[in-house]
């Protein structure tokens, strides 16, 4: 009976080690990432190719709050949802200025994971990184000479933004003369203590995307006691027609101008509808391999594993491969094991389709 036990035992130790191999070599090869890290904002032709004349100014306001209350844990702003957007609203012609609750230098979350050229290119900036070692302080800022104002994510934005009054002041006006408000992710904490002149809630009624709980307790399964709410229930409190989206999939939301995303991957499409909303066509852009990566979970999701499968064989270059090999790891924790399988395959093949 041991004999048997030890052998059941060996074997499952094996399988489970050459299944570990098998995803470890689905994610790019190390080179891969360097590259990444060494791209430039000159290199990119979207950033320096036919840029507008001057349009006007936007407001990108960022979390000042390092830790999530008394966790222990480390937060800020998330870079590649101030970068995104950041480059959008220059690439189209707007200056952007950066603030933050206390001003100065604020702290920044960076997941490698998630970091394509563009996030990389804004971390190599150096003047973009001086603008940032020094913020403007939020009272400070005269909010009418702002076009639009953009709430970036950040788990940090739950502590800081909701109280503050001067954030409420700044939305409040800028809403209430004709100027687009957005956030994104996080973001959206920003605008659930602010009312409007007569009274209301300004979310209310209206359609807003944000971090969902869904999203909010898989990576956090104790987050209502770490926070002081879970964001989509503060703004359903409040009134707030709430559109959620698939899971850690863009998602964005419209309702006059107020301008929402979801999550991380709904910031280039998010920041895209800003430019739209202040009365002009978005510049053409090539999409990033992430972005085809969540149309193609997008498909996924509404049509199926061949429909998915049918995108990567017509074009199998374009994926941010991690991306779906991500995506089917979560599937797999949720133990959606069909969904996790599928998507693990689809990234297989993406890999034996690049390597041909």
């Amino acid at each position: 009976m041991i004999r048997k036990i030890l052998l059941a035992l060996v074997i499952l130790f094996g399988a489970l080690y050459g299944a570990w191999v098998w995803l470890k070599g689905l994610v790019p090869a190390p080179s891969h990432f360097e590259a990444l890290k060494r791209s430039q904002s000159n290199e990119l032709s979207y950033l320096i190719e036919q840029v507008p004349e001057f349009r006007g100014k936007i407001l990108a306001v960022v979390t000042s709050t390092d830790q999530m209350g008394q966790s222990g844990k480390s937060t800020g702003y998330e870079l590649t949802e101030l970068a995104r957007a950041y480059w959008v609203f220059t690439a189209n012609g707007f200056e952007v200025d950066i603030a933050s609750p206390e001003g100065g230098k604020p702290p920044v979350v960076i997941d490698g994971d998630d970091m394509g050229a563009f996030d990389y290119a804004f971390l190599n900036d150096q003047v973009i990184q001086a603008q940032l070692d020094e913020t403007m302080r939020l009272d400070e800022v005269t909010p009418l000479d702002y076009q639009a104002v953009y709430f970036v994510g950040g788990k940090g934005a739950m502590f800081d933004f909701p109280n503050n009054l001067v954030i409420q002041d700044l939305i409040s006006t800028m809403y209430q003369n004709d100027r687009v408000v957005s956030a994104v992710c996080h973001g959206p904490a920003a605008l659930v203590n602010v009312r409007l002149a007569d009274g209301n809630w300004l979310v209310a009624d209206k359609r807003v995307s944000a971090f969902t709980n869904e999203e909010e307790l898989f990576l956090i399964p104790d987050a209502a006691q770490i926070f002081p709410f879970l964001l989509q229930d503060k703004l359903e409190q409040r009134g707030a027609l709430v559109q959620a989206g698939a899971q850690y999939l863009e998602q964005i939301s419209q309702d006059g101008k107020l301008i929402t995303g979801q999550n991380p991957w709904s910031v280039w499409t998010m920041a895209e509808m800003v430019i739209a909303e202040l009365g002009y066509e978005p510049k053409p852009r090539e999409r990033t391999p992430e972005e085809h990566s969540v149309e193609l979970l997008l498909t996924y999701d509404r049509l199926g594993y061949e429909a998915a499968h049918q995108e990567v064989l017509r074009k199998p270059q374009a994926y941010q491969r991690i991306l779906i090999l991500m995506h089917g790891v979560v599937a797999v924790m949720n133990w959606d094991l069909v969904k996790g399988f599928e998507l693990l395959r689809l990234a297989q093949q993406i890999k034996q389709l690049m390597s041909a």
